[in-house]
């Protein structure tokens, strides 16, 4: 799982920062993704990607993506960046490391870990509030290769709230989510785990 989310993560950054010109794939999600003959991640389906200029950071498009993956500046009609991907990639990789889908419902017979049934359909709610009352085992109680690393899966669902902070500016490039990823660089707290309205 660590290696299929390093494959997505450095396939965005070829995209958005090694290529001559930026690429936006728009539409990240697990049906856009193959594995290779080596199990390796491969990024696929570039039908609704945009290509940048040389000298353009954002644009202006139409509405783009899946539903459940899509950044919320696309339903605000803003410019659109290479953080559209980051979010995407936040979504997929809290499935990838949960073996959830983002809107698979979660059952506890615990009414304290439950919470509300709104919050269970939706995993990102789920891992972020088990984050913050420190009961973040309970999404992969029955995972025992989780269990067994349980602190990487901790950082990694660090890293995917990083990228899933409804402010694209806050989020960060894709180059930083792979040194997280590789443990190059420090995780931190993400912003959204200091977002009183998030975390409740």
């Amino acid at each position: 799982r660590v290696e299929m989310a390093l494959g997505i993560a450095r396939g965005l950054l070829y995209l958005h920062e090694e290529c001559e010109t930026q690429i936006i794939h728009c539409d990240i999600k697990p049906q856009n993704v193959l594995l290779d003959a080596n199990h390796v991640a491969k990024i696929a389906d570039f039908g609704l990607s945009k290509l940048l200029n040389k000298d353009q950071t954002r644009t202006n498009t139409n509405f783009r993506g899946t539903i459940g993956y899509i950044a919320p500046e696309w339903l605000r009609s803003s410019p659109i960046t290479a953080k559209v991907d980051v979010f995407s990639f936040g979504v997929m990789l809290l499935e990838i490391i949960c073996c959830r889908r983002h809107v698979e419902s979660y059952e506890s017979h615990d009414e304290d870990e439950r919470g509300s049934e709104d919050d269970d359909l939706v995993l990102v709610n789920l891992v972020l509030r088990c984050i913050v009352s420190k009961k973040l085992e309970i999404v992969v109680s029955d995972d025992l290769e989780v269990v067994n690393d349980f602190k990487r899966f901790e950082q990694m669902a660090l890293v995917g709230l990083w990228c899933l902070h409804p402010n694209p500016t806050l989020r960060p490039s894709m180059k930083k989510v792979t040194q997280m990823l590789e443990g190059t660089v420090e995780v931190g707290v993400p912003p959204l785990l200091n977002d009183e309205t998030m975390a409740n």
